[in-house]
């Protein structure tokens, strides 16, 4: 069979429009809404996406501009893919859990669990947090450095995965008539002992369907890219053309050898934000709805947090974006690629806020179904993407635009799947199921 192209549903409760929750076609009350949930996961599933993803994080919004955006609430992730791995049956369930403020052997065997229940179809997203907030909710006064937070993930990532090794597939017997519950011979005590960790083992969950859930991670920074590099079994990107994508592509399955890896082993999935409308102009109209929705102030609330945790209010929204030390606390890599947006097009600070209000710094297409598959066809074929992360304006509406549109133009032209090719998030990624460390 040919290479075809994989494609994630990024639900983001409302929509990922920073003005969604406002519209008049979406529920505002999502974040919080399981039947709600349950419908957009069918939806993907029905379009045979090869994932749901649902990010995190663990701080509640609370600056002036907070009570004006629809991010106070929401469903802890590995709760709510569990909750929907009950009533989907091939969709994978990728949640966000951080390295910064967890603890290991807490993720390992939260994932693991959640391999069990959906039947092989959990998925890791490795983050080190980009949201300083988080930090006063752990015992923190400031949020970890740029640094130590990629050493720690490192090890974070060396413990997690070890701790998935602690049973063979076939430890577990469970022999009635002789007794033995597990061959001790098949049971593997990590005992890891590092910078950040101390972690005995071993972990109380038997190995997972798919001998470890798939990892996937989101940095772009140089030192982001080498631990996907040696980690990563997805990534997740902003890029913000053709040219951009190319490179990081090129570059970081470039690296891939050195850990002794193929470049098959890593797919790379930029975000792409889409709008699909009949026409053209019915697909611009839709756009500038949710753009005419955009409050400038939350615009800039949004862009400050977006470039690194800074506070942007004290700046005129008509003047230029100020500069800006390099972030310590958020991403770097989304700082460097919004400044140089910025610079780029000479936009105001107003006008860069409402520019991110809608993709967030990933490449953005408003069009017919035919003209969105062109430009998805486009970085597939010429080196630029293994597939894509759909980001919608507005849920449940944009996520029905996209299956119902743009996943059949796909399919016509032969670049995306009409049924599953397996049970598991492996199969169906194409990715092989890992051996056990210690057999």
């Amino acid at each position: 069979m040919s290479r075809q192209l994989k494609l994630g549903a990024f639900l983001m409760a409302t929509g990922h429009h920073v003005a969604a929750w406002r519209h008049p076609d979406v529920p505002a009350n999502a974040g919080l809404d399981f039947a709600h949930y349950k419908r957009l996961a069918q939806i993907a599933e029905a379009a045979k996406f090869d994932t749901l993803f649902v990010a995190d994080s663990v701080a509640a919004p609370t600056h002036d501009i907070a009570s004006r955006m629809a991010r106070s609430d929401h469903f802890e992730p590995l709760t709510l893919l569990s909750a929907l791995s009950a009533v989907t049956e091939h969709i994978g369930l990728i949640a966000t859990a951080t390295t910064s403020y967890n603890e290991p052997y807490h993720v390992a065997r939260k994932f693991a669990s959640l391999d069990h229940l959906s039947g092989g179809r959990a998925g890791w997203n490795l983050v080190t947090s980009d949201n300083a907030a988080e930090a006063q909710n752990f015992g923190r006064d400031e949020h970890i450095g740029h640094a130590e937070r990629y050493s720690r993930a490192r090890e974070f990532h060396q413990v997690v995965t070890g701790l998935w090794d602690s049973w063979q597939d076939d430890a577990f017997i469970r022999d009635k008539a002789s007794g033995a519950y597990y061959d001790p011979e098949k049971l593997h005590v990590l005992d890891h002992v590092g910078e950040h960790f101390k972690v005995k083992g071993p972990l109380n969950v038997a190995r997972s369907p798919q001998g470890q859930p798939v990892i996937v991670q989101a940095g772009s920074s140089e030192t982001g890219r080498e631990l996907a590099a040696q980690t990563a079994e997805v990534v997740f990107t902003a890029q913000t053309s053709l040219a951009s994508a190319q490179a990081f592509y090129a570059d970081l399955k470039g690296r891939l050898p050195k850990y002794g890896r193929s470049a098959d082993s890593l797919k790379i999935m930029p975000g792409v934000f889409v709008v699909v409308g009949q026409t053209e102009a019915d697909a611009q109209e839709k756009c500038e709805t949710f753009q005419q929705l955009v409050e400038p102030e939350v615009g800039v609330a949004l862009l400050g947090r977006m470039l690194g945790n800074f506070d942007l209010s004290k700046y005129p929204l008509d003047g230029p974006l100020p500069e800006l030390p390099l972030t310590d606390s958020g991403q770097q890599s989304r700082q460097k690629l919004l400044t140089e947006l910025a610079g780029r097009e000479h936009l105001t600070l107003a006008e860069l806020g409402r520019r991110i209000a809608g993709g967030r710094g990933h490449y953005s297409v408003v069009g017919t179904p035919a003209q969105i598959a062109d430009r998805l066809q486009e970085w597939f074929e010429q080196g630029a993407a293994d597939g894509f992360n759909v980001l919608v304006p507005h849920l449940p509406g944009g996520l029905e635009d996209f299956a119902n549109g743009v996943v059949p133009e796909l399919q016509r032209r032969g670049l995306f799947r009409t049924e599953y090719e397996g049970r598991t998030l492996r199969q169906n990624l194409g990715l092989a199921r890992p051996d056990n460390r210690f057999a």
